[in-house]
């Protein structure tokens, strides 16, 4: 047989090929060949290598378990926040913390409200820094209980503070300010129209709103209305014409009144003790009022070596800190310790 027969049957076929030839030819197929010209090949994506397999895997659990930790922390953060509390204690009647009458003891938690009707008083104890008693008509609020920060807020009516602890560590938030213990006791008012006035008996207190400072000593008190923030700063024996026109200087919308005159009354009605708020006054008033308080003050104080007067009016930081330490008051490195410098205009 020759090898051609094999692969395109010519020569001499072999006996026994054909033989096997005719056996198989019932399985023969008789439809056309198929076009593998039209066969789509799919695309081979290859496979991860097991290491990067194991490293992804290993990356994802890693991701996992820090969302979780994280999701621990804060929620233990949020439920201690949400837990702390102040004990409080019923001094008269029956004052109420939420929905609940105090019948002797009870605690303020954070995002609670204590309220005392026109017969009943409480006290709460803050932390191990100090306390409050709350007089009767008041509606008084825990907003933050830290070991380090304390803040309440006052709605209404009337609250006494005892603090003992370093400054900066009590706030109480008001209507139109906030009053920033510096180691103190103070009573702080509210109004219904959201007005307030502290008064300081110990220690220092800073009153506050957006930039606009005061800084209260003992034996003066501080206005502040809403939409303004904190007044000037005045002696508690002040005269009612002093407080009127100090008030006036503070409050009064531009354009109404004579603010030319009530400065005149501030000025002339200014006693030795009432430099405190003349001070103040070189921050509020505009410059041609600045000369004038400059004139009384440094009559009624004289200015210290150091001190020129067309430094005070260019609001010289180093000259005014010089001039209040004069005023027997305090030094201001005591303050400016923790507080930060006062601004170059209010």
């Amino acid at each position: 047989m020759s090898d051609d027969y094999l692969w395109d049957g010519k020569g001499k076929p072999d006996p026994k090929v054909q033989e096997l030839e005719t056996l198989l030819s019932t399985l023969r197929l008789q439809a056309p060949a198929p076009d593998f010209s039209r066969v789509v090949v799919p695309e081979i994506v290859p496979r991860k290598a097991p290491w990067r397999i194991f490293a992804t895997r290993r990356i994802l659990a890693a991701v996992t378990a820090l969302a979780a930790v994280v999701f621990v922390i804060v929620f233990a953060r949020s439920s201690l926040q949400r837990r702390a509390s102040y004990p409080v204690v019923s001094l008269n009647g029956a004052p109420r913390i939420g929905a609940k009458q105090i019948e002797e003891a009870g605690r303020l938690s954070v995002g609670q409200w204590l309220e005392t009707d026109a017969s009943s008083r409480a006290r709460i104890s803050i932390g191990d820094i100090g306390q409050v008693e709350v007089d009767p008509n008041t509606r008084i609020g825990l907003t933050l209980a830290r070991p380090t920060e304390h803040r309440l807020s006052l709605q209404r009516g009337v609250m006494h503070a005892l603090i003992w602890a370093p400054p900066g560590r009590f706030y109480v938030a008001t209507p139109s300010a906030v009053a920033a213990d510096l180691g103190c006791a103070y009573t702080l008012e509210v109004d219904p129209n959201g007005a307030g006035l502290l008064t300081v008996t110990m220690g220092w207190v800073a009153f506050e709103r957006d930039g606009r400072e005061a800084f209260v000593p003992a034996g003066a008190q501080c206005a502040t209305r809403p939409g303004v923030g904190p007044g000037t700063p005045y002696q508690e024996d002040a005269s009612t014409n002093f407080r009127a026109a100090l008030a006036q200087l503070d409050f009064q919308p531009a354009g109404k009144g004579s603010r030319f005159e009530a400065l005149n009354s501030v000025l002339a009605e200014a006693r030795q003790k009432d430099a405190l708020t003349l001070w103040h006054l070189l921050f509020s008033a505009n410059e041609d009022e600045r000369r004038l308080v400059y004139d009384r003050l440094a009559i009624l104080v004289p200015p210290p070596g150091g001190v020129t007067r067309a430094g005070i009016l260019g609001r010289n930081q180093g000259m005014l800190d010089l001039w209040w330490d004069a005023l027997g008051l305090g030094d201001t490195n005591w303050w400016r310790m923790w507080k930060r410098p006062w601004p170059s205009s209010r």
